[in-house]
């Protein structure tokens, strides 16, 4: 059997006999800058080509990017205000009237620092209104990058899944952890209306966007629910405040035909099956540093869902390959039985990556993977 890229994910994600396991991958930015001054790479654009990935989102697999392709800032036409800058770091104000620190030598996530909305009242005089006007419904979304990534997957035979930020993680920086976990706890109605609102108008953009440039084949949503050991929230908190949201946009999207993608960081074992109820088809990256291991989920889960990632990402920056050889025999088999498995490390690829581990790590696990 010999199938193209988006036959072979389609029918991982259905659990359906494939030739090999599916290759999906991110890559920290400063790591594909490395592999393109070592020449092992033209330009940074092109890593996921390099690869031959067989999956695709709206967003790109180099970290950090730019994943709005549906835009729920508040104020869509703010922008950016810078507040001050040092050699290190730059501190701005968004069109949430969140102050975010954001460090230039580091691609992680940035340092919450303060944030106009702290409860109800916030977010009802400076959130709500501006998610509720319709004429900025347009340029709430990216045309362009969605448009483009469609036709180049459909040249190539590639799955091409529109890439959305959940309800979780669009109130998290809009209002901060503390505030959004205080909100739980104190204010479960009011995370529920916000969860709905963002959720509503999701669906609402995304109808606009399907009309005009036609249906990709999946959507892929980002929602980090959990840190080491645990989630943000219980998993009663997590069915009473958030699930309704979610089971909104999955329900959306089934109903146009389109299994999910749902990103997770964090460990999200207690959540899992509210998150199969609400909808999801496939659960990525599975984070070992946080606690999730891939043979206990794919022995759980999966006969329900298709799981992408799993493989621990420190191994590799080792760049010892009889380690890497060890990581990918001890769970590929397992987690290959019966299809469903998609090849990943736990998180994005980082720049103590060598080229030639990673390369290796693909190769190998690609021939481990073949059934």
């Amino acid at each position: 059997m010999q199938l193209n890229s988006k036959e072979r994910f389609a029918r991982i994600l259905n659990h359906e006999p494939v030739d090999r396991i599916g290759l999906f991958e991110v890559y920290w930015r400063e790591t594909v800058d490395r592999w393109t001054a070592e020449g092992h790479l033209a330009r940074p654009e092109i890593v996921s080509d390099h690869f031959g990935l067989d999956v695709r989102r709206t967003g790109g697999e180099i970290t950090p990017a730019d994943y709005r392709t549906i835009n729920l800032i508040a104020d869509v036409d703010a922008g950016e205000q810078m507040v001050e800058e040092t050699e290190s770091a730059k501190l701005v104000l968004d069109g949430n009237g969140a102050y975010l620190r954001w460090f230039k030598n580091d691609s992680g996530a940035p340092e919450h620092v303060g944030f106009t909305v702290k409860d109800r009242q916030g977010w009802e005089e400076h959130i709500r209104p501006y998610l509720l006007d319709e004429r900025t419904y347009e340029r709430r979304i990216n045309f362009k990058s969605f448009r483009t990534l469609r036709t180049k997957c459909a040249q190539e035979d590639r799955f091409m899944t529109c890439g959305v930020v959940g309800p979780f993680d669009q109130m998290s920086p809009m209002c901060g952890h503390e505030n959004l976990l205080l909100g739980m706890a104190l204010d479960g109605g009011w995370v529920h209306d916000m969860a709905d609102l963002y959720a509503t108008v999701m669906i609402q953009l995304l109808e606009i966007l399907f009309e005009r440039e036609g249906l990709p084949d999946g959507l892929w949503v980002w929602d980090d629910l959990g840190f080491k050991g645990r989630p943000f929230m219980s998993p009663a908190m997590f069915r009473a405040q958030l699930y309704p949201a979610y089971k909104k946009i999955f329900g959306f999207a089934h109903s146009q035909g389109l299994p999910v993608v749902f990103h997770c960081d964090g460990y999200v074992e207690a959540l899992i099956p509210a998150l199969i109820e609400a909808g999801i088809d496939c659960l990525q990256p599975l984070e070992v540093k946080a606690g999730m291991d891939l043979l206990k989920l794919k022995q759980r889960f999966g006969d329900q869902i298709a799981l992408i990632g799993g493989m621990d990402e420190r191994v590799l920056e080792t760049n010892d390959r009889d380690a890497v050889e060890r990581e990918l025999l001890s769970k590929l088999p397992g987690a290959m039985a019966g299809s469903g498995y998609v090849l990943q490390v736990d998180h994005s690829v980082s720049p103590l990556v060598d080229y030639e581990t990673y390369k290796f790590f693909v190769e190998r696990g690609l021939e481990i993977g073949t059934y």
